[in-house]
C-alpha cells in the first residue's frame, strides 16, 4: 500500500512540475531574448510574494518527486531495505527543500 501512495504522489507531483517546468523556461527565454541580465531578473522578481509561491510549490513539489526516485533508485541498484531506504528517502528530500527553500528565500524575500 506504502508503494501504491508513493507512485501516486510522484506522478502527482510530476503533474504539478510539468506547468511550472513550462512558465520557468517561457519567462526565462523571454527574459533573456528581452536582454535582461541575471541581475535586472533579479531584482525583478525580489520581493514578489507571486514568485515566491511559484518557485516555493516549484520546490516542495521537486523535493516530494525527486526523493521518492531516488528511493526506488536505492532500494533497486542499492538493494537498500526497510529502515534504512525510508532514512535516506527523508535525508533526500529533506536536503533537497533545504537547498530549494534556502534558494527561493535568498532570491525572492533578502
Amino acid at each position: 500500500m506504502l508503494n501504491l501512495r508513493l507512485y501516486m504522489l510522484q506522478r502527482i507531483t510530476a503533474l504539478l512540475m510539468a506547468p511550472l517546468v513550462l512558465g520557468h523556461l517561457t519567462v526565462m527565454i523571454y527574459a533573456i531574448q528581452g536582454g535582461l541580465s541575471a541581475a535586472e531578473i533579479l531584482g525583478r522578481i525580489q520581493g514578489s510574494a507571486l514568485w515566491f509561491i511559484f518557485y516555493g510549490t516549484f520546490v516542495i513539489a521537486v523535493a516530494i518527486h525527486g526523493a521518492i526516485g531516488l528511493r526506488a533508485i536505492a532500494h533497486e541498484w542499492g538493494g537498500l531495505k526497510g529502515g534504512a531506504l525510508e532514512v535516506s528517502m527523508w535525508v533526500a528530500g529533506l536536503g533537497l527543500f533545504a537547498l530549494g527553500a534556502r534558494a527561493v528565500w535568498a532570491v525572492t524575500i533578502a
